[in-house]
């Protein structure tokens, strides 16, 4: 049975294709395409790339993909490369790692109003406090005593009296 590499590149040279014209029909790169053609699947990173090219290959040339997909499947896991999936990360999960996964399962659409809204509510009623202390206070008690005297009565206030003594004359005249 031969192998994807060479039902692809068997049905492109029957469909008289250059590589080039598959390129330009599937948008994968012409190196991509000798890639997968020749077998040498380590060019590429990860096995979705290598499904996902063999796939548009195989509808352009209008070869069965569901037979392509599963000898392609069977050739992969043959290669130590893809056996296993590679690991997302080497770094242990941190106690960030855990809250950002906690914070992320949270419906914000729902949380976030309420936040807002309590917030709202308690800034409201810090000015009501602040409002209702200002209102109740005399705006005079501050001041010191001996600052704040009342003011006398316009009826207890008086003006000197002109003296009824006439003015001395003045002397040698």
């Amino acid at each position: 049975m031969p192998s994807v590499a060479e039902q692809l590149r068997s049905a492109r040279e029957a469909r008289g294709l250059t590589v080039y014209d598959v390129a330009e029909a599937t948008k994968i790169r012409t190196d991509h395409i000798r890639a997968l053609e020749q077998g040498n699947y380590d060019v590429f990173v990860a096995p979705v790339y290598i499904r996902g090219f063999v796939r548009s290959y195989a509808r352009l040339l209008h070869v069965d993909e569901a037979a392509i997909m599963a000898e392609l499947d069977a050739e992969l896991q043959q290669t130590e490369k893809f056996k296993e999936p590679p690991p997302l990360t080497n770094e242990p999960r941190t106690w960030v790692d855990a809250l950002m996964l906690q914070f992320a399962r949270v419906h914000w659409g729902i949380v976030l109003p309420v936040l807002v809204g309590a917030v709202l509510v308690v800034v409201a009623a810090w000015g009501y406090r602040v409002w209702w202390r200002y209102k109740n206070t005399d705006p005079l008690a501050p001041l010191k005593p001996a600052v704040y005297q009342p003011r006398p009565d316009a009826r207890d206030l008086y003006l000197p009296l002109p003296s009824t003594n006439p003015p001395a004359r003045p002397r040698g005249k």
